[in-house]
C-alpha cells in the first residue's frame, strides 16, 4: 500500500496558462472543462476537488504525476512503474 504525502497543486492556472503560450480553450479543453468554466477558475472560483487531481495530473510535474496516479491507485510508484514493464 502506498503511502500518503502531501504533493504540492496547482493553484495559479492563468499564469502557468500563459506561461505554456496557450488559449484558455486549449488549456481547459484537455482535462474536460469548457473556456467559461476555465475562465472561472481562473479567477479564483474553487476547484472540484477531482478536476484539481486531473489538473495536477495534466499540467503538474511528472514525477508528481507518477506519485500522485500512483496513491490514486493505492500501490507504491514502484508498483506502477512495475506493471508498466510487463
Amino acid at each position: 500500500m502506498a503511502t500518503t504525502k502531501k504533493l504540492p497543486s496547482i493553484r495559479n492556472y492563468r499564469e502557468l496558462r500563459r506561461k505554456m503560450n496557450i488559449s484558455q480553450s486549449e488549456f481547459w479543453s484537455r482535462i474536460g472543462v469548457t473556456q467559461s468554466g476555465g475562465s472561472r477558475y481562473e479567477t479564483m472560483r474553487k476547484v472540484p476537488k477531482t478536476t484539481q487531481a486531473v489538473i495536477d495530473l495534466t499540467y503538474g510535474p511528472l514525477d508528481a504525476a507518477v506519485e500522485r496516479l500512483a496513491a490514486m491507485r493505492g500501490i507504491t510508484v514502484a508498483e506502477l512503474l512495475a506493471s508498466q514493464a510487463k
